[in-house]
């Protein structure tokens, strides 16, 4: 039997009920509409810290800090897609969801296969500074062959609670067509990988410009 589509949520807002949790409902609903089940969890008030470059996860495959990140690796492997959704902090994203995905993309560099699965951020602010925390949680994705989902607008929602997202309607719009957009390219990846398979992905290079010191 062909496995049900399945997309991992990421909330990084420390308020499980707040406005990035009511972006969410909004998502989660349309790509449950349109046949794609969902798996979300909420790291923003996990105590998680950063990478310390350790790599203990070369030789262990995993984590050494067995924390929310190790607890998520399979999650993400037996998913079809990532969606993270962040608070804007200083024009940036929430420092928990940064360093978890700082980690979980590094310890499983080598375990899970990020290859066409999609990636999407969800951004909520008060006012501003919304634009370069998307810009810089969408990094994780171009750097793992993830297709980045687009929708009709930047993915964002405004507002201080999640009663003020409500007003909020063509936010609410933008994630609805998120998606649908989402929905349908899980879809088409999927058909198109049983057809001709993935695209090879190249790892042979790697630039490095440590010299001797002579």
């Amino acid at each position: 039997m062909d496995k049900g589509y399945n997309i991992l949520l990421v909330n990084g807002s420390p308020h499980s009920k707040g406005c990035v949790a009511r972006a969410f409902d909004e998502l989660e609903r349309t790509l449950n509409e349109n046949g794609v089940a969902t798996t979300r969890i909420n790291i923003g008030n996990k105590n998680i810290r950063g990478c310390i470059a350790c790599n203990f996860c070369r030789t262990h495959g995993k984590c050494v800090f067995d924390d929310a990140v190790n607890e998520t690796a399979p999650l993400l492997a037996e998913a079809d897609g990532l969606i993270v959704g962040t608070p804007v902090y200083y024009a940036g994203p929430n420092g928990q969801l940064h360093a978890f995905l700082d980690r979980l993309f590094y310890s499983t560099s080598g375990s899970v296969d990020c290859n066409q699965k999609i990636g999407a951020t969800v951004v909520s602010s008060r006012r501003a500074g919304s634009t370069s925390a998307f810009d810089d949680l969408n990094h994780f994705f171009t750097m793992n062959s993830m297709p980045v989902v687009s929708s009709t607008y930047w993915n964002e929602v405004h507002g201080f609670t999640a009663e003020d997202v409500e007003s909020d309607l063509e936010g609410l719009q933008t994630i609805r067509n998120l998606g649908r957009n989402a929905a349908f390219l899980v879809k088409a990846i999927r058909a198109q990988k049983e057809r001709d398979g993935l695209p090879v992905q190249e790892h042979e290079h790697f630039t490095s410009f440590f010299a001797e010191r002579r």
